[in-house]
């Protein structure tokens, strides 16, 4: 169950991301409150996995999923580039997300 906690906190993860960006600087209520909520959940979220998975892997998923996950959303929903190497790395960041899980103990 703690790898479903650490998806769903990486999903929040994303989306907290978005909200910050959408807020404007913070002056777009909607979002600025949308982004404080997102962000407590994908937190309690990650703490709940950290009672099962180490700390350093779970971190390390976290930011990974929500860092692949932003660049790949920022493509689609933002206009971002679009290269090559661009999606190289973020299919590396899929794949060390994957490897952390398959040598995790937890």
């Amino acid at each position: 169950m703690a790898w479903i906690w650490l998806i769903i906190a990486g999903i929040f993860e994303m989306a907290f991301a978005i909200c910050l960006k959408l807020s404007d600087g913070f002056t777009k209520p909607f979002y600025s409150i949308t982004f404080v909520i997102t962000a407590f959940l994908s937190l309690y979220f990650l703490t709940r996995a950290m009672a099962s998975i180490p700390l350093g892997t779970a971190y390390a998923v976290w930011t990974g999923i929500g860092a692949s996950g932003i660049a790949i959303l920022g493509i689609f929903l933002f206009g971002e580039p679009v290269t090559f190497i661009r999606l190289f790395f973020i299919a590396m960041l899929i794949a060390a997300i994957v490897g952390l899980k398959l040598v995790s103990n937890g």
